[in-house]
């Protein structure tokens, strides 16, 4: 390969079936088995293993459904504790190779590779097996890597691998690589932009790059054209090494019953907002608007959205708005099956600006509080300290659970 491929390099690394590759690693007795990774109150299939999708299992899929597909797979409970702690493994992995990485999700990421072929003296092909060789040995999970000059096409060269695979893709390799693509595989095309397309008898990666740019603009707007320097190898989307604050942080789940009964839906609602509490506590967020909604037994779903006086992570505040959020939707005579809390209006809480009234002055009070119910339940197990009145919530059922410590230091 010459230098002359190489004016920027990017690499996109991308666990198999992250959830289900987990769990496989924990209990290696179901190698062989479909795996199926399950809601909360174990409802629909969050995630799945390769062999499982080839069965038609799709995620999103009620539980009864895909055991009726697939009566023997093996049906587990989610556990995102777990599921973080291997992702930390990962992503130190990948700091060995380079500084600068954007965590993209907690099973994928890109990496900044300018200046590590020199460094490693190896070829980006053998760096690229070494990553997936490392993550492999050192976790059990599989890994696609894919390395190209834009984090568009890495991405894409990663996804045309899978599972367990590697693409180097210089750019006088481009042409030839986006002639075999589907103008469904380019990242953030979407369904609707990609059946426009059709219509104009655009169907390949290759004739979106080389279509008008004038007629993208029309037809995409500006993330089109970035999207088409993109797949000719010019970068334009930057690694965000620094992440950004997120738009919302949302819980939510099925009830796991269809009921009428108010004091139910209050405690669901009690758990969701004390998770919600305790993540923007633990990331040092405050949040001004909380959305509040329910489900109902047809699917529909009724919402309200409740500002804050000030930004806040208080439990005690964002419970208030919570009540009188169910004081506006419920409806006697309705039954629901879920319900959900969505904190919008993010911002860090380093940033804040103290209001006229001390309001945030007395939520600090509320913080400290949750910071040592939060340690308190990560030592001792979720709910070991939470509201009264989620003990309303019926327990579900318990499916089996690894015990921590889960890493090992080598």
């Amino acid at each position: 390969m010459k230098d002359s491929d190489w004016s920027n390099v990017i690499a996109h690394v991308d666990c198999d079936a992250f959830y289900a590759s987990c769990e496989l690693v924990r209990y290696p007795q179901l190698k062989g088995r479909p795996v199926c990774v399950l809601s909360s109150h174990h409802a629909i299939v969050v995630a799945k293993s390769y062999d499982a999708r080839a069965l038609g299992i799709t995620t999103g899929m009620p539980v009864w459904e895909a055991r009726k597909i697939a009566p023997q797979a093996a049906f587990l409970a989610a556990d995102f504790r777990y599921y973080g702690l291997m992702s930390g493994k990962v992503f130190s992995i990948l700091r060995r190779y380079s500084p600068e990485i954007e965590i993209y999700s907690i099973d994928e990421g890109f990496l900044d590779m300018n200046g590590v072929r020199s460094l490693w003296r190896r070829s980006f092909l053998q760096l690229a097996d070494d990553i997936r060789l490392a993550i492999r040995s050192e976790t059990g999970l599989t890994a696609s890597v894919g390395i190209a000059p834009t984090r568009t096409l890495a991405k894409m060269a990663s996804e045309a691998n899978k599972p367990d695979g590697i693409l180097v893709l210089p750019a006088s390799h481009i042409d030839r690589f986006l002639y075999h693509q589907a103008v469904a595989a380019i990242p953030g095309m979407g369904r609707n932009r990609t059946a426009l397309l059709r219509t104009l008898h655009i169907h390949t990666a290759s004739q979106f790059a080389c279509m008008d740019e004038a007629l993208i603009r029309q037809l995409l707007g500006r993330q089109g054209v970035t999207l088409k320097y993109e797949l000719n190898g010019h970068p334009v989307l930057p690694l965000e090494t620094i992440p950004s604050l997120p738009q919302s942080i949302a819980r939510t789940a099925s009830m796991g019953e269809v009921s009428g009964q108010r004091s139910l839906l209050a405690a669901h609602l009690s758990w969701h907002a004390t998770r919600l509490v305790s993540e923007l506590v633990a990331k040092s967020l405050l949040a001004q608007r909380i959305d509040i909604f329910l489900t109902l037994a047809s699917g529909e779903t009724n919402r309200v959205d409740m500002v804050l006086e000030v930004p806040s992570n208080s439990l005690k505040r964002i419970m208030g708005v919570v009540k009188e959020g169910l004081m506006r939707l419920f409806r006697a005579g309705e039954r629901y099956r879920g319900c959900g809390v969505v904190a919008t209006r993010i911002s860090q809480q380093r940033s804040a600006t103290a209001d006229l009234f001390g309001l945030m002055q007395a939520d600090c009070r509320q913080t400290t509080l949750m910071q040592t119910v939060n340690q308190i339940n990560r030592k001792y197990g979720d709910r070991t300290l939470s509201l009264a009145r989620v003990q309303g919530i019926r327990p579900r059922q318990v499916l089996p659970r690894f015990c921590y410590p889960l890493l090992i230091a080598r």
